[in-house]
């Protein structure tokens, strides 16, 4: 986070705020599987083995299908060039919109593929040299950086770059809460929102210089 500028640091920032809503809302539409959060999905399949291995095939198919979101926004992102933030982002924002329009057509499976396949393509928008930059779903390591940030901090240093990581926290953090509201009182509008959200975001990437 902190090689950025303001302005990719706030459309980081936003991103996250968008998976946060997005797992959220996701989260509550699955019987508590993930869109975004692979890691509590494989903790999921492993309990799934051993009490109901036939239950297992729901968290081995998003696993499955998050890798091949991040495998295609990978390969999008690498025939875009340096309009790589815009462009993925526009693809999360059709993906959303189907996921919107399945909903809509009482189409669960469909819509759950649809997100999954979302919240994998996004982690492409930040990349450096091929490898993910910020990882925009996932907030284990950016903790793990503010941690350590305060412990320099407590140290004596005057580094400050922590303060990134916390704020990419804090963005997954309100969008899930934003996500669960919608979800819980406007079903019918959520993943509409959610889709509007992810526009706005390509819109603003292509006025990055």
């Amino acid at each position: 986070m902190h090689s950025y500028d303001i302005p990719r640091r706030a459309l980081a920032v936003a991103a996250a705020t968008l998976a946060g809503y997005v797992d959220a809302a996701g989260f509550l539409s699955a019987n508590r599987y993930f869109v975004s959060f692979m890691s509590g999905n494989t903790t999921r399949l492993g309990v799934d083995l051993v009490e109901d291995p036939a239950a297992a095939r729901i968290p081995a198919m998003l696993l499955a299908l998050f890798v091949a979101g991040v495998t295609g926004g990978a390969l999008l992102a690498g025939k875009a060039g340096e309009r790589r933030k815009p462009m993925v982002l526009g693809a999360v924002a059709l993906l959303l919109g189907l996921a919107a329009t399945t909903h809509a057509l009482v189409l669960p499976m469909a819509t759950l593929a649809l997100l999954v396949l979302a919240m994998g393509a996004i982690n492409n928008t930040f990349q450096r040299q091929g490898e993910v930059a910020v990882g925009l779903t996932y907030m284990t390591g950016a903790l793990v950086k503010l941690g350590q940030g305060l412990a320099g901090r407590i140290m004596g240093q005057r580094d400050t770059r922590w303060s990134g990581w916390l704020l990419l926290w804090l963005g997954l953090a309100s969008g899930a809460v934003a996500g669960a509201a919608s979800w819980l009182h406007w079903p019918w509008l959520a993943l509409w929102l959610a889709c509007g959200w992810a526009a706005v975001l390509a819109w603003f990437a292509t006025r990055l210089r």
